[in-house]
């Protein structure tokens, strides 16, 4: 070996272990950096929360995607003051099992008061969505627990709590009420929404069910014929409220109640600034979604086809917020296309024109699998955006919450 060679094999060594050390030097920097960095949010472990809730699924021969393809569609949560001393409590919902209620003793701790409220709900199979709103006006806030599966009608009824006030020890309690009310519907629910659609200072109600099947092989005859019959087991639901008494009033207020129905989020808002409140319906698979506009007489007009010139196809959750500051309600729905080419390839289903076009023919808009983000034009109709603001590719996605996390006047998406 020459002394040449000996010289740079001890050049190369003596610059791999500066390179080295410099690696070492940097990422024991980063480390430093990021954990003195403070973070927006912390995480919080059950043992500091006192909150120990998990939604366990027990497949079996009747509990499988085979037998109920909304398996793992998830539960539900509501978060309210219903003790009204001004912390926020929690509800979950159990698939399977026993939802919890825990109350909010301060200083991120929380109190299972379950059994003492008397919201446990029916005992198995199968609870979906859960909603807080005060129903009656009293200024307490009740519970609207939704249920779904393949199960008898009776196992299916959808259950109403009513917040009786609180006892010595400020837990509140509830009665079980939904057929005094009118609200005890056996059809297949996701959620409910609470909100005074016809302005006459009480809270309406809007059941969003859902078909349970898979969607049929359709063509322009049968899709039509699938449209014009009403089925309020699985169809959307409008129920008005009267003297504390719920009445379904879907097909009076011209609204689409019909078994070709995959509901998975509404989004209520007054999308068009006149005062009265309108309502976005996400539907899955070849079914479009609904653009439901408030008529200010008691009837909707589903006006996607003359405001969006384009749609999510397996649209999931959804929200409406006024995502620029110009004072007009945009509107963002969740798909399932992947970030990364590979897996678009993977999960991308075959382009069919045919398909396409005989979707366009039955009236069920143009759709793709992307997120989509409408941009409110403000003279009824929508631009959408979603490509240009980075947000259509998020995999499959549930649910987007915008909110301003930062305190910097912008919405965030969570």
């Amino acid at each position: 070996m020459t002394k040449n060679l000996i010289f740079y094999i001890l050049i190369i060594f003596l610059l791999h272990q500066s390179c080295t050390e410099k690696v070492k030097k940097d990422e024991t920097s980063s480390t430093i950096n990021k954990i003195e960095e403070p973070t927006l949010f912390t995480l919080l472990s059950e043992h500091e929360t006192k909150v120990t809730f998990q939604n366990t699924l027990k497949e079996g021969l009747n509990a499988n995607v085979l037998v109920y393809e909304y398996l793992y569609n998830g539960g539900g949560v509501a978060t309210g003051d219903f003790n009204n001393d001004g912390l926020q409590d929690l509800y979950f919902t159990s698939n399977m099992g026993e939802n919890k209620f825990y109350l909010n003793e301060g200083n991120f701790t929380f109190k299972d008061v379950t059994s003492i409220s008397k919201v446990a709900g029916r005992p198995g199979p199968w609870k979906t969505g859960i909603t807080s709103a005060d129903v009656n006006g009293d200024g307490k806030l009740d519970l609207y627990l939704c249920y779904s599966g393949a199960l008898p009608d009776a196992k299916r009824k959808n259950q109403l709590f009513i917040n009786q006030g609180s006892d010595a020890n400020n837990v509140p309690i509830f009665k079980e009420q939904a057929e005094e009310y009118g609200l005890a519907s056996a059809a297949f629910s996701n959620q409910g929404y609470f909100f005074d659609y016809d302005k006459d200072g009480d809270l309406d109600m809007l059941l969003l069910n859902h078909n349970p099947k898979s969607l049929p092989v359709l063509n322009e005859v049968s899709t039509k014929q699938f449209l014009k019959k009403d089925d309020p087991y699985q169809g959307i639901r409008l129920f008005e409220q009267k003297n504390e008494k719920f009445y379904d009033i879907t097909q009076k207020a011209g609204i689409s109640g019909s078994a070709l129905t995959y509901g998975l989020g509404i989004g209520i808002s007054d999308i068009n600034n006149d005062g009265w409140q309108d309502f976005y319906v996400s539907n899955d698979y070849t079914v479009p979604d609904y653009l439901y506009i408030n008529n200010k007489n008691g009837t909707f007009t589903d006006q996607l086809g003359d405001q969006m010139g384009h749609t999510s196809h397996f649209s999931m959750g959804n929200n409406v917020a006024d995502i620029n500051n110009d004072g007009l309600q945009d509107i963002f729905t969740l798909d399932m296309l992947p970030k990364d080419n590979k897996r678009q390839k993977l999960l991308l289903s075959p382009d069919n024109y045919e398909k396409f076009d005989l979707n366009i023919r039955s009236g069920f808009h143009h759709q793709y699998m992307r997120n989509m983000l409408q941009l409110n034009n403000g003279d009824n109709s929508f631009s959408e955006v979603g490509q240009l603001a980075g947000i259509s590719n998020t995999d499959w996605s549930w649910a987007p919450l915008f909110a301003d996390f930062d305190n910097d006047g912008f919405k965030d998406l969570f």
